[in-house]
């Protein structure tokens, strides 16, 4: 039964979001119950160091947790990828690795993030493209900017859908507004 488990599992691919992809890492690693490898790794005793039955135990079941997280790391990762972050010895310092690389110093996310705001800023409805596919790229983004710290209320989002819709959209855009504004009249 667990084998079968274990044959389902997914590793999430490593597609250049950063983010995304150590969100969903973290998640199937704490499942596991080997996130703590990842926060705080584990210290190999200092050569010549004696240890007694239960340590050498302990260490060698803490080193095969590590290889087996390394595993998924090395499957989640592109060879390309992982060849310049290949010299690491344990998972924490791979995963270290992906972090500083992919999701960059506080300089390079506030670039992402001025980036993200602009895209935000200029989103608006394409000719052909329904009310549900614009709030999905209109709520990607915003949660993009989310994951980048950016506080977006989900006010701050339906304004901006209702703004920007196409203009064969007023009238639903008025009905929604005249419900609006007689709720806050009400309450």
């Amino acid at each position: 039964m667990a084998a079968e488990r274990e044959m389902t599992l997914s590793i999430p691919k490593f597609d250049g979001d950063y983010e995304h992809w150590a969100m969903l890492m973290e998640n199937l690693l704490r499942s596991k119950e080997w996130w703590s490898l990842i926060e705080e790794g584990f210290a190999e005793p200092a050569r010549g160091t004696v240890l007694n039955g239960q340590q050498r135990s302990e260490l060698a079941e803490l080193k095969l947790k590590d290889l087996k997280v390394k595993n998924y790391l090395f499957a989640a990762i592109d060879k390309t990828i992982l060849k310049q972050i290949l010299q690491k010895n344990s998972s924490k310092e791979l995963w270290d690795s992906m972090k500083a690389k992919f999701q960059g110093n506080e300089r390079v996310q506030s670039a992402q993030l001025q980036r993200m705001r602009r895209e935000f800023e200029i989103l608006e409805m394409k000719n052909g493209e329904s009310v549900t596919e614009y709030f999905s790229r209109v709520m990607t983004v915003a949660n993009d900017m989310r994951n980048l710290g950016e506080e977006m209320p989900e006010s701050k989002v339906v304004e901006k859908v209702l703004r920007t819709l196409s203009d064969r959209f007023t009238y639903i855009v008025c009905a929604i507004e005249e419900k609006l504004i007689s709720t806050r009249f009400i309450s």
